[in-house]
């Protein structure tokens, strides 16, 4: 089972550099879609600036995933967990402002993807977990 949870977490930790890379480069436009309205009014940061920002904190949280030395692997994890519940409501605003991006160009893709994000979070939670003695 180690080698299985090394795959994932090595697998969550690619794939969150990579889409990490993406929001600096060409899914820009798309992750734009997935901000909320509300985040842009608070934020100091206008729609793109927030998109960059997160894509750097994926890349960081990716690579952590991926290279924290096992005892800190737990605290990134929860970590990257928190992470994921905290840009759902990205994923609700696209779906409820009917927000067409990466492919997800009807209401029932958009509202589809919302089940994803628990998967996210339980996946970082699994794959970062302490071995049991």
């Amino acid at each position: 089972m180690g080698a299985v949870r090394t795959a994932a977490r090595l697998a969550l930790g690619g794939a969150l550099v990579f889409a990490g890379v993406s929001h600096l480069t060409f899914a820009r436009k798309d992750f734009r879609a997935q901000v909320p309205d509300t985040v842009v009014e608070l934020a100091p940061l206008d729609e793109d600036g927030v998109v960059l920002a997160s894509g750097v904190v994926e890349i960081a949280l990716g690579s952590a995933i991926a290279l924290a030395p096992r005892g800190i692997r737990p605290l990134v994890g929860k970590v990257a967990a928190a992470f994921f519940a905290a840009v759902f409501p990205g994923n609700i605003s696209q779906w409820i402002n009917h927000r067409d991006a990466f492919g997800l160009d009807t209401d029932e893709r958009r509202f589809g993807r919302l089940f994803f994000q628990p998967v996210l979070i339980a996946w970082a939670l699994w794959a970062t977990r302490p071995r049991r003695p």
